[in-house]
């Protein structure tokens, strides 16, 4: 009976992520600019492998194999932070046309501190 409840979960958790990367796939291009597309992707990213390979954990039991996509879920969620931050710096820094796009405070535009 523990067995059916543990694939159970683990199942749910499954679609849970996969849910969230079908939605980060139609977000990246429902959104036209840039930066909504990185933030749909990175989110999806982060949060739909996690979910995913949490349900995989359940589903393979905790031994050594769970060590390792433990391993891969926390390099999942510092990497990609760490990228969708470096891309988005490297828009807000090279895009002349950004505040077409976004609202900035006029502080921000005068000292170049975007």
């Amino acid at each position: 009976m523990l067995e059916y409840l543990r694939f159970g979960v683990s199942v749910l958790l499954m679609l849970a992520g996969l849910f969230f990367i079908a939605m980060a796939t139609l977000g990246v291009y429902r959104y036209k600019y840039v930066l909504n597309r990185m933030h749909m992707a990175a989110m999806g990213d982060t949060m739909g492998i996690s979910l995913v390979l949490l349900g995989l954990i359940l589903a393979a039991g905790f031994g050594a194999l769970s060590m390792k996509l433990v391993l891969v879920i926390l390099f999942f969620w510092t990497a990609s932070p760490v990228g969708g931050h470096l891309i988005s710096r490297l828009e807000t820094t090279t895009n002349e046309q950004l505040s077409e796009h976004v609202e900035l405070r006029d502080q921000e535009v005068h000292d170049g501190n975007l």
